[in-house]
């Protein structure tokens, strides 16, 4: 069904807003994937006073139950999640334990740490394959958030620089550099539990990355800002993550804008002009004050239709322009990205973009390493860098 994913691959909305509704949008959105005849798995990520439970009528657990017809729910438990993590590597670090002559912690002693919602939440994005149609996600704010959906690759960069592949390959030289410098090297469980690493994190980007995953932002109707909103965006563009629509919550009823009081009118028409400025570039979706329950605000948001499409993937590309302008371009799409939030760093091979809190290192492809940057720009949403070729580095053919 258009907007739900393709056959066989599972369709996940991640909603997320500042201030307030995300439960009530989540909820809603859940139910109306649900009612389509999609088998819909509900997550309570972020929702510390349950209201979803309030919402659905039924209070939640780690594990799915059924709580509507074609819809399951479950609410994420950092702790346990916590514990899950440590018991899985328990097995590969008894070695290491054994080398530094500690006891492992026993179970009654872990108390997640600080980044251990993050994981959480990633974990419980990778489900089974064939198990659900579409996930929704009550997920942290924008900034927690993004800040999570980038793990991944983050985590991926520090295990090629820290346990570099070339390693790996010298492990049949260790026992004699051992012999050698009459210590002992770094033993085959440090790399097993690389690969081990390496491997759930490649599973949880491939969920993070799919096209099938997209965000989608609520907004208090009457608080909200499109700066906020425009910030927001532009961070989880920066990492390549999909924004599908915007959902103003709790907005006046249409019937307010004809309303035989002016005052109400007249609040009702300047919300409406304020709404008008939180669309962006997708579509705004407007549930108002008169859906108490997620059925009617999900009738007031999609009505009978599948819902907001994945949209396009915004990944860097890179243009030749050596033959008019003897440059080449580097272009990265951020819409809602503001040039005061701007930091650029060339950092050998890599390229360091910042927008306000967030920040990327992307790996230049092979051409643009030859290069010096020669200039840079933001406009409309759109990074381009110049990069001149290096006379000693280019090819002189």
């Amino acid at each position: 069904m258009p907007g739900e994913g393709a056959a066989g691959v599972m369709r996940t909305v991640l909603v997320t807003g500042e201030n307030g509704g995300v439960p009530e949008v989540a909820a809603a959105t859940a139910l109306h994937a649900a009612g389509r005849g999609r088998r819909t798995l509900l997550l309570a990520a972020d929702d510390p006073h349950r209201r979803i439970d309030d919402l659905l009528g039924h209070r939640l657990t780690t594990t799915p139950e059924e709580v509507a017809d074609g819809l399951w729910a479950a609410r994420i438990d950092e702790q346990q999640a916590f514990r899950h993590a440590v018991a899985a590597l328990d097995g590969r670090l008894r070695t290491g334990y054994d080398l530094l002559g500690v006891d492992p912690l026993d179970d009654d002693e872990l108390t997640a740490l600080p980044g251990t919602r993050q994981l959480a939440l990633l974990r419980a994005l990778r489900q089974p394959p064939g198990q659900w149609d579409v996930l929704v996600a009550a997920a942290p704010p924008p900034a927690e958030l993004t800040a999570a959906l980038a793990l991944p690759e983050q985590l991926d960069r520090y295990l090629a620089r820290l346990l570099p592949e070339q390693r790996q390959a010298a492990r049949s030289l260790r026992p004699m550099l051992a012999a050698l410098v009459g210590m002992p090297m770094p033993a085959d469980w440090i790399y097993q539990a690389r690969g081990w690493a390496e491997s759930q994190l490649a599973a949880a980007r491939e969920v993070v990355e799919s096209p099938a995953t997209t965000v989608r932002l609520v907004a208090d109707a009457g608080g909200s800002t499109a700066a906020g909103l425009r910030r927001a965006r532009a961070g989880l563009a920066l990492f390549g993550h999909r924004v599908d629509a915007v959902v103003a919550h709790r907005a006046l009823p249409a019937a307010a804008l004809t309303s035989a009081d002016p005052w109400l009118a007249a609040l009702a028409a300047r919300e409406r002009e304020r709404l008008a400025g939180l669309a962006l570039d997708v579509p705004l979706l407007v549930g108002d004050q008169l859906a108490e329950q997620p059925s009617e605000l999900a009738r007031q948001l999609y009505g009978e239709g599948p819902g907001p499409e994945p949209v396009e993937n915004w990944p860097w590309t890179a243009e030749d322009r050596l033959a008019e302008d003897g440059v080449l371009l580097w272009r990265l799409t951020v819409p809602g990205a503001d040039r005061a939030d701007l930091e650029l760093m060339r950092r050998g091979d890599e390229l360091v973009v910042g927008l306000g809190p967030y920040r990327r290192i992307l790996s230049l492809p092979s051409a643009l390493r030859r290069c010096t940057v020669a200039g840079a720009g933001l406009r409309d949403g759109e990074l381009t860098v110049r990069f001149a070729p290096d006379p000693e580095l280019w090819p002189r053919s």
